[in-house]
């Protein structure tokens, strides 16, 4: 955590001072912040070419006053980090527009409606949204998912994990796309993340043999006692790609692919015919200054592979089944949950967006904004 994050100028008088907003904005250069009662950010973070950083803006917190029909006033309580946001700092055609310089961080968020002003939603009720790395926010009717969507809810940060979007991405990558069959061999990579650890369930639950890839013992421990992978490999052992070898001897069937790089490379040689490459995400390539593509692509056409990227929001009109499958597997112990969360505030966001590309994280990663058991702001 950089240490203008984490100094505290004095305050004056409580009496003196407005209800202030902050937001982390996207710039460049250094950070620039000051301590607030509220925040919002605008990002910053490592770009081609130069170093971009996010800054802390302070701004008028919005009151119930400023509400039009149809609309809520929310308070941030969890906030989702995933690899994709690297993504989405680049200035380049994607599945939705960069964020750009001066804009507040891209961001789901789960939040505590405040006051309301929609049928959709009362004050008091929890509600997920797109509402970026800000304290508060106004939403219109629309921009936010009440929590009668979410199937056997038991705790806001569900909204972010298990039954959030890096969990129907899983649900929809494996099931929909892949569609493993009892016996076959399916490997995942980043396989101790948010969305490997639930694809790899998944995949056990529709009776495949599951090998799952993930940076550390301890994550590879977790992944085969707690999740029920048959195997786990750390990628940092000296001896990984021996045991690798061994663990695909029958050859791949279905891999889930979250990191790309050499690993993809790896599954390419040990590819089945006809075998299903399911590309989520690229993790090793985000932050490469020359990014890596398949240097084993003749196995593509050797052994007939389908290799496929998809995109979750592709498919939203399969999110209720979705939802309501993995909320019975989490019912029926099925399926596991876990979350790394990392609290103190919206001031710790741009550090844990960076660790999350060290792999600090297993399952998913959280910021808590603010605890959902504390008293709701009073704006």
């Amino acid at each position: 955590m950089k240490a203008e994050f984490q100094s505290r100028p004095q305050l004056p008088p409580k009496a003196k001072r407005p209800n202030l907003g902050t937001a982390l904005l996207l710039t460049t250069g250094h950070v620039f912040s000051t301590w607030t009662e509220l925040n919002h950010i605008l990002p910053s973070f490592f770009l081609s070419g130069g170093r971009c950083t996010f800054t802390q803006k302070t701004s008028p917190a919005p009151t119930p006053a400023d509400l039009q029909d149809g609309q809520i006033l929310v308070e941030t309580l969890y906030l989702s980090l995933d690899p994709a946001m690297r993504g989405w700092l680049r200035d380049m055609r994607s599945y939705l527009p960069p964020v750009q310089i001066g804009q507040t961080m891209r961001g789901s968020c789960a939040c505590r409606v405040l006051a309301s002003k929609s049928k959709q939603a009362k004050e008091g009720d929890i509600v997920s949204a797109l509402t970026g790395w800000t304290e508060f926010a106004i939403l219109p009717e629309g921009r936010f998912e009440p929590a009668s969507l979410y199937p056997g809810l038991q705790d806001p940060k569900d909204m972010l994990s298990a039954l959030g979007m890096t969990s129907l991405t899983a649900w929809v990558g494996m099931s929909k796309i892949a569609d493993p069959k009892p016996g076959e061999l399916v490997v995942v990579s980043g396989a101790a993340g948010a969305t490997g650890s639930v694809a790899g369930q998944i995949a056990k639950l529709k009776g495949a043999r599951v090998v799952g890839i993930a940076g550390g013992d301890d994550k590879c421990k977790w992944l085969t006692e707690e999740l029920g992978f048959d195997v786990a490999l750390n990628y940092k052992a000296d001896d990984f790609k021996e045991k690798f070898a061994e663990a695909t001897k029958d050859y791949i069937d279905v891999y889930y692919d979250n990191v790309g790089g050499d690993i993809l490379d790896m599954c390419l040689m040990r590819a089945k015919e006809h075998a299903r490459f399911i590309e989520c995400g690229l993790v090793s390539q985000y932050n490469a200054a020359k990014p890596q593509g398949p240097r084993a692509f003749s196995q593509i056409v050797t052994m007939r592979i389908r290799m496929q990227g998809f995109i979750v929001l592709d498919h939203v009109k399969d999110f209720p089944a979705a939802r309501a499958e993995l909320a019975q597997w989490i019912a029926e112990g099925k399926l596991k949950k876990t979350e790394t969360v990392v609290r103190g505030g919206l001031k710790v966001a741009e550090q844990a967006l960076v660790d999350l590309y060290k792999g600090i994280n297993t399952g998913k990663l959280i910021v808590e904004i603010k605890n959902h058991n504390e008293t709701p702001s009073k704006l």
